[in-house]
């Protein structure tokens, strides 16, 4: 029995889903945990230690926002029940093995919804499943770690996600966030609601990593360099169709905690893979195309690839 396609049910916010997580890391596994806790089936899609793990004990939130709670889920190493939503919650650097784990056709006619950093992965995601399927990326506002497999650990006092796309297929889908949570609304510009996001995260992400430094620290001692690089991301955007303000983004660093660092920086310390081509790449090619000069990027990623 094939999962309903939400745009095809006009009762489909006041029904359970079926929604498959692929990669229940600090934001998937949040979304999951919440979207369970609101009454819809959930399957986590993982490697086999992580599966097992949460199949054990569940996915354990601890929340300012939420509480602190445990959800339990379904899991597998493989999607193989049709689903009405698929939220892509991998890192960039995962996406393509990842991949491996939903069979285009093991979807159904469920919508396809990424959560990555960067602007590129749409195009990849809608190779990869087809005309079949309608593929809406997301972006998310949130600070959200796992801090072990099946725990999670929220810090951020807001769980926001835009939507890209038409809003009367993505209006269900939106109330099912909303439901669950997390405030979600739709917008009908994709490459406006990546750019915007990509814009303001490039400089943070490339000037935390490269100097090892938290975000108070940048605006103290690296000021110029984060004005000149937002202006930098502000032109790139710009030229690609979609204007901001890097007057805005400056404000938003400047209300930051002093002590937070970008996801990228994280990944550095540890020594996990970051996603430096997704983001920093992303931007260099954008500006490529478009003849932007972006000087500050440019030294900033070679700075950083030959560390």
């Amino acid at each position: 029995m094939s999962a309903s396609t939400p745009s095809d049910n006009e009762h489909a916010g006041a029904r359970p889903w079926t929604v498959a997580v692929l990669g229940p890391g600090g934001v998937g596994g949040l979304l999951a945990a919440l979207l369970s806790r609101a009454g819809h089936r959930v399957i986590c899609v993982a490697g086999e230690e992580t599966a097992q793990t949460m199949r054990r004990s569940g996915i354990r939130v601890c929340s300012g926002q939420f509480g602190d709670f445990t959800a339990h889920v379904e899991t597998d190493t493989e999607l193989r029940d049709p689903v009405d939503l698929c939220l892509i919650t991998v890192k960039h650097t995962a996406l393509s093995g990842a991949l491996e784990r939903i069979p285009p056709q093991a979807v159904g006619n469920g919508l396809i919804v990424p959560l990555l950093n960067g602007i590129e992965h749409p195009s990849v995601l809608r190779g990869y499943f087809g005309e079949r399927n309608v593929v809406a990326p997301g972006v998310i506002r949130v600070e959200s770690t796992r801090i072990a497999p099946g725990v999670i650990e929220h810090g951020s006092p807001f769980t926001e996600i835009d939507l890209a796309g038409s809003r009367e297929q993505l209006a269900p889908l939106a109330a099912v966030l909303t439901d669950a949570g997390v405030r979600t609304r739709t917008v009908a510009d994709e490459t406006a609601a990546l750019w915007t996001k990509l814009a303001f995260l490039a400089p943070f992400a490339l000037l935390t990593t490269r100097y090892g430094l938290t975000i108070g620290e940048v605006r103290a001692e690296r000021r110029a360099e984060l004005v000149a690089l937002v202006e930098e991301a502000a032109a790139v955007s710009a030229a690609c169709g979609a204007p901001v303000d890097p007057a805005r983004s400056l404000a938003l660093y400047d209300s930051f905690p002093a002590q937070t660092k970008s996801s990228m920086q994280r990944d550095a310390e540890t020594g996990r893979p970051t996603e430096l081509d997704a983001i920093g790449g992303a931007l260099l090619r954008a500006a490529t195309r478009h003849g932007t000069p972006v000087p500050v990027a440019v030294r900033l990623m070679a700075e950083l690839t030959s560390g």
